[in-house]
């Protein structure tokens, strides 16, 4: 009876702590979009980094990380049920599943770096170091393995503060380190009663609180740039009995009411055409002749063969196509399945590239060329979460185009995320973004980071805005994530190396 009371106790006050984490974890959300109270995301970690210095083994620090991530990710990655309620009575129950394996996905990462810096068993300023290292590695394998998803970076919620200008030199994921290391050194200082250390990290929180300031008005010689936002539904954007309309909106909105003289550019939002470009000779021309002769730049798919491309053209006079793109970084699972070739072979062709309705992945990062405006690099929606995709190209673009159907994500969060993401961007490279979304929000984002002008969710509208200035070029566009990565590494097996000696 008493081994049972025993039991009984430890699986209560293990029940309480997994509620806690998971509470923590989810408080931590709350500083990403639309919420954006990044001091919970500070004060969430630390907080989960002082139940971690206390726990007994490596084994107590992987629970602790996992469920703390499960909350996260659960919270942060909840628009990821909208795109299953599209079509509710096909997909809806398939959204729990979708969000219950996203947060778990996420949550193995975290529970995976807690436990190796349970292991590392590095007491003091080595444990805390150790949960900052780990977290950081963790994080930067999320943006890469099984072509990666960074989406809700713990950095992200810093990218209106001053300290998210440090991502121009070290990258989102060097400012997910520094951001773990002061939240680690304020747990140790509440766990060891060490006050110094809360004065070091208390000044780092304070220079983290600092806003950026608003942007400046671009020079008058600058580029006018119209950006089109027709807010075509999602359950109606392929409706034969709307999509023509939609075009219409967008032809309407590309003219202005009383044409485009004076815009220099216009840019329309991914697949805004709905016709394949094969097909739509008719079409660009319409949208070429409302742009009354400047480039026109729009997202529609293109079949090269048996494989189909989500596709963005630059369209000159006549509906002359200038240049084309076609999006290379996938949504597995989305818009293709891992390995579908080979899968077609055997009858599995669904969302095969080259059997089935899944697409083909482009080259990879290219430039298309918009005249006197320059370069742009063109991002079809899930490309502006990577870092690493926007760093592929042999020159530097003038302006990055973000061509996105942020209809897929719903009204509440992942729109304002994806838009958060898109600053990150300008912030890490310099260069200015141009985002036109088909249901918002459609911007203009200056080099560094700040918006300079927007559309409203769900708003059907244009945008005319003057192109924000290049910045220099960042040091962090040179060099990537390597630097960091290196620095990790070392670090890691320095650790290891620390635990090893002492253990013998």
């Amino acid at each position: 009876m008493a081994d049972s009371a025993v039991v009984q106790r430890w699986d209560v006050a293990g029940i309480w702590k997994i509620l806690l984490c998971v509470l923590l974890g989810a408080l931590g959300a709350l500083g990403h979009p639309p919420f954006d109270q990044w001091y919970l995301t500070v004060a969430s970690f630390v907080a989960v980094f002082g139940l971690a210095l206390r726990a007994r083994d490596w084994r107590a620090l992987a629970k602790t990380g996992l469920w703390f991530g499960f909350g996260y990710f659960a919270v942060a990655l909840h628009w990821i049920v909208e795109p299953f309620l599209v079509d509710v009575a096909r997909h809806g129950w398939m959204a729990p599943f979708a969000l219950v394996l996203m947060a778990a996905g996420g949550a193995l990462f975290w529970g995976a770096a807690f436990g190796v810096a349970g292991l590392l068993r590095l007491g003091g300023y080595g444990g805390a170091a150790a949960l900052a290292v780990c977290m950081t590695a963790t994080e930067l394998l999320r943006a890469y393995v099984f072509t990666g998803f960074p989406w809700a970076m713990p950095s992200y919620v810093l990218v209106s503060q001053v300290a998210g200008q440090a991502a121009s030199v070290i990258g989102p994921h060097g400012l997910n380190f520094l951001l773990f290391l002061a939240t680690a050194g304020l747990a140790l200082g509440a766990v060891t009663r060490w006050r110094w250390i809360w004065g070091v990290a208390g000044a780092v929180m304070l220079a983290i609180w600092i806003p950026v300031p608003e942007a400046s008005e671009t020079g008058a010689d600058a580029p006018v740039v119209r950006l089109v936002q027709p807010n075509a539904a999602q359950h109606l954007k392929w409706h034969p009995d709307h999509y023509q309309r939609f075009f219409e909106r967008s032809l309407m909105l590309t003219s202005g009411g009383a044409g485009a003289a004076g815009v220099d550019l216009i840019v329309w939002p991914e697949t805004s055409v709905p016709w394949l470009l094969e097909d739509a000779a008719g079409a660009l021309e319409a949208a070429a002749e409302m742009a009354g002769g400047a480039p026109v730049v729009l997202g529609l798919n293109r079949y090269v063969g048996p494989r189909i491309y989500n596709s963005v053209a630059v369209i000159g006079p006549g509906g002359t196509v200038t240049d084309l793109y076609d999006k290379h970084h996938l949504v597995p699972f989305g818009e293709y399945i891992p390995f579908g070739d080979f899968l077609g072979r055997f009858g599995l062709r669904g969302l095969a590239s080259q059997h089935g309705g899944g697409y083909s992945s482009g080259d990879g990062p290219e430039l298309v060329d918009l005249g006197p405006i320059g370069a742009a690099l063109p991002l079809i929606c899930y490309e502006a979460v990577f870092p690493q995709d926007v760093r592929g190209t042999q020159s530097r673009p003038r302006v990055m185009l973000h061509m996105t159907n942020d209809a897929w994500f719903g009204n509440f969060s992942g729109p304002y995320q994806h838009l958060a993401q898109a600053r990150m961007r300008a912030i890490e490279t310099g260069v200015p973004v141009l985002r036109a979304a088909n249901t918002g929000v459609s911007a203009a984002i200056d080099a560094q980071g700040r918006i300079v002008a927007a559309l409203t969710l769900n708003e059907a509208g244009a945008l005319d805005v003057a192109l924000p200035a290049l910045a220099p070029e960042t040091f962090y566009s040179r060099t990537g994530d390597t630097p960091l990565a290196l620095l990790l590494l070392a670090l890691i097996l320095t650790m290891a190396a620390l635990r090893w000696r002492k253990s013998h």
